[in-house]
């Protein structure tokens, strides 16, 4: 198979595009198609629609002809009309206006190899070649310099002509750290309490002050150009009306570069600039340099432990208890900068090395993004804690959810000791005595009370996630420290779902659905086969006796096979009156409690076909726990999901749910279906919609199967929503921005060729059954690199570190 080509993004296809940049946990903003800088999230929290007024500039002179343009493309058309400020012909919003009438390149293209972004501009009235590299490190098995709240624009000009060209570069901006209801409006005055436009040795300064009521108010971003001789303005022209950026445009279309500072820091914008001229076939490399730093919020997620939601302990970034100003960053990050960005260039070409199918490169590479996103936060003691994704300026869906991140498979082997670090707040802060688990931790990281249910599918999932970080660490005292702790987490899973020890659960268990399914279903006890089977080989490597684990996985997997597979896939038996529970009509309305009377508990789904219905058969597989069930029925149950979940068109589905996510003449994989009737008059609250982490779930399984043609017709389904247009293809959505059931796409690299590296065998595993040849990104807990299948040999060139292997099984 070819090298997949990073995709080309043009003309309306670039109107969604919004890339992140920024470390892990650190806050974000991003670089939009066109080039603009957009959803500035630099506060500890996600800020969408956060459109900074900044935006960099070229000025250039040939003879005696010369221009001055925005170094962006065309303004996307949804812009002009129909947001905010439209009343006012944009040209007052937030501030002091968008900047969309000042002329701009005529058109530009996007690609991208993440951690990387790269735009080419075109203009017929500009002599030079215009390019720009967005980037922030993007570092594996290093997670301190992959979390620093930094980011790079590389602008690069070359004079491709027969002449001289003269150029002045320049990026300019208002006061963006300023909060929104701090921002002046609608003329500027001094820079008074609110904050502050300095400058230090070449860099601009941008500062919103603090209070002591209010310490979290603060935030500061310094922003420094390198590559050239440079000249910093913090003293604006001051005015009313648009004078300020007025007068800024006149100075940019003037060629002007200048030093300047107001004393009092009350400027009112400020600029950085270099002149420079290039000679026929010369060019020049500029870096803009972003830090910044935002030390206390207010942000504190989920109740005490003694059930209130008092408390003043409030979150802090990881960078926040390294470094002690944002300035410290900023020297940092420069210092290290080269080496930065050349190790996360070894990344990027070792991980676009592999020869996936191209839309399933596109979704591992695009779904990276996630990990640059206000999802993820890391606190100071390192510990990463995360939301499910992201609403428009608060996080969506506290706590590091189990259930959703069950899919997620990319920290696990880039960060391997990152994602030690959910596990630990699992078994420890969010587990009792009793072996209860909160699924969702609180923030900061703290016991909480355990006054929710425990979710069946998140907590038997963290035991073969712990299984699955000792396979890729190796590292046996692990297991040792955690066992009492993991064998009182499915202990409590028995007594409370499985009473009966059938090797089932039965009664009502708590799920990713947001609801408790009633009765034996294929889902949840799929992950309770996947959990006994991995405490079984757990508690072996351990000498520990796991014979009732055993039996009951036999149980349980006899169960499955025999009582709830109806010959195409598995189902759910709906179970109420033989249980201990009981159904609460009380607390009902009259319309729903008759409805409950006559079906039963609502929000099931009984006999359909349902396209997580063995999620824990390919947890076990992505875990390294090979088969739980029995591969033929698994296979038939996913070929039964893409025969009758599958649509191309949805033009006539039915969905009162959220149909955002896919509608009209798209394609997508439903939830569930019911080919054989059945339906509940009120199944289970999504049922009817599409996600793209389920669709990577499948696909991925399916693969692991050789169905590439039914995993590939997904895959396209799903990436052809987010093409630019319709959608932002860094941003696979749910119920939230860069969701993180979307990280499902990582396992991509694992199922298209079977590949798995086991470090306490220091075994390297391969399948040709897909293809007979390929190469794949691989990264281990010692090192990264790619590994090709060629000839019926497999050879592993690493990269970075060590990959000790001793022993490569082909299958």
């Amino acid at each position: 198979m070819k090298a997949p080509s990073s995709k080309r993004y043009e003309g309306k296809h670039l109107d969604q595009v919004a890339f992140p940049l920024g470390g892990t946990g650190a806050g974000m903003f991003c670089l939009e198609g066109t080039g603009a800088l957009g959803s500035m999230s630099l506060r500890n929290a996600p800020d969408v629609f956060h459109e900074p007024e900044a935006f960099s500039a070229l000025y250039v002179k040939q003879g005696g002809q010369s221009c001055a343009k925005v170094i962006q493309g065309p303004v996307p058309r949804y812009k002009v009309f129909g947001t905010q400020g439209t009343l006012s012909g944009l040209g007052v919003s937030n501030s002091f206006g968008k900047t969309y009438g000042l002329p701009r390149f005529r058109s530009n293209s996007f690609t991208s190899q993440f951690p990387f972004a790269k735009l080419e501009f075109q203009d017929p009235g500009v002599p030079l070649a215009v390019e720009l590299t967005g980037f922030s490190p993007f570092l594996p098995l290093d997670p301190d310099n992959s979390c620093l709240p930094a980011a790079t624009l590389a602008y690069r000009f070359e004079n491709q002509g027969s002449q001289p060209v003269e150029a002045v570069y320049s990026f300019n901006t208002f006061n963006f750290m300023l909060l929104p209801e701090e921002k002046w409006f609608p003329q500027p005055v001094a820079a008074g309490n609110q904050g502050s436009i300095t400058q230090e040795e070449g860099t601009v300064v941008l500062t919103c002050f603090g209070t002591e009521e209010k310490p979290h108010h603060f935030g500061q971003c310094r922003i420094r150009l390198e590559g050239a001789p440079v000249q910093v303005d913090t003293d604006w022209f001051a005015g009313g009306w648009f004078d300020p950026l007025s007068m800024q445009w006149k100075a940019i279309r003037e060629g002007v570069s200048r030093q300047a500072e107001d004393p009092e820091g009350g400027s009112i914008g400020a600029s950085l600039s270099a002149a420079f001229t290039l000679q026929p076939g010369e060019s020049r490399e500029l870096a803009l340099h972003f830090a910044w730093y935002v030390p206390y919020s207010d942000l504190r997620q989920g109740y005490e432990e003694d059930g209130t939601s008092q408390g003043k302990e409030t979150y802090q970034p990881w960078y926040a208890g390294r470094f002690g100003s944002c300035g410290e960053v900023m020297d940092y990050y420069c210092k290290h900068y080269a080496g930065f960005y050349e190790e996360s260039k070894r990344f990027s070409q070792a991980l676009h090395a592999s020869r996936l199918p191209e839309e399933a490169m596109d979704a591992v590479s695009a779904n990276l993004s996630i990990l640059k996103s206000p999802t993820v936060l890391r606190q100071t003691d390192g510990r990463l804690w995360a939301w499910e994704g992201c609403c428009d300026t608060v996080g969506s869906c506290h706590g590091s959810c189990t259930h959703v991140w069950n899919y997620a498979q990319a920290i696990p082997h880039l960060f391997p000791m990152l994602e030690r670090t959910f596990r630990n707040a699992e078994f420890h802060e969010d587990q009792n005595e009793e072996g209860h688990q909160e699924f969702r931790s609180a923030l900061p990281i703290r016991k909480s009370g355990n006054t929710f249910h425990a979710a069946s599918d998140g907590q038997l999932g963290g035991i073969m996630k712990m299984y699955r970080e000792w396979r890729i660490g190796g590292d046996l005292e692990f297991l040792q420290e955690y066992w009492p702790l993991m064998k009182k987490s499915l202990d409590y899973c028995i007594r409370t779902w499985d009473k009966k020890r059938e090797g089932v659960l039965k009664e009502p268990h708590h799920n990713t659905y947001d609801i408790e399914f009633w009765g034996a279903d294929g889902m949840c006890s799929s992950f309770y086969l996947g959990a006994l089977a991995a405490m079984s080989r757990m508690g072996k490597a351990l000498g520990q006796d796991v014979s009732e684990y055993e039996e009951l996985y036999r149980r349980g997997r006899e169960y499955l096979e025999t009582r709830l597979f109806n010959g195409e896939y598995f189902y759910q038996q709906v179970e109420w009156e033989t249980l201990e529970a009981k159904m609460d009509l009380e607390k009902e309305p009259a319309s729903s409690r008759a409805l409950m009377e006559r079906e039963g508990p609502k929000y099931q789904y009984g006999q359909g076909c349902i396209s997580d219905g063995v999620l824990g058969a390919w947890m076990a597989r992505v875990c390294g726990l090979g088969d739980i069930l029995d591969p033929e029925k698994v296979k038939s149950h996913l070929l039964s999901v893409y025969r009758y979940n599958f649509k191309r068109d949805l033009s006539n589905h039915e969905n009162p749910q959220r149909p955002g996510y896919a509608l009209g003449d798209e394609g997508g994989l439903l939830l569930c279906s019911w080919p054989r009737g059945g339906r509940p008059s009120l199944p289970f609250v999504y049922s009817d919609e599409v996600w793209t982490g389920i669709e990577h779930q499948v696909a991925s399984h399916l693969m692991m199967f050789g169905c590439m043609k039914e995993a590939e017709d997904i895959l396209s389904a799903c990436r052809s929503r987010y093409d630019g247009e319709k959608r932002n293809p860094y941003d696979e959505y749910e119920c939230g921005h860069w969701y993180a059931r979307a990280l499902a796409s990582y396992s991509y690299l694992q199922a298209y060729g079977g590949m798995r590296y086991d470090a306490v065998e220091k075994t390297l595993y391969l399948s040709s059954q897909n293809a007979q040849e390929f190469t794949l990104f691989l990264c281990t807990a010692t090192g990264y690199g790619t590994v090709t299948l060629h000839n019926g040999a497999a050879e592993v060139h690493v990269a970075k570190g060590q990959i000790p292997v001793e022993h490569i099984v082909i299958s």
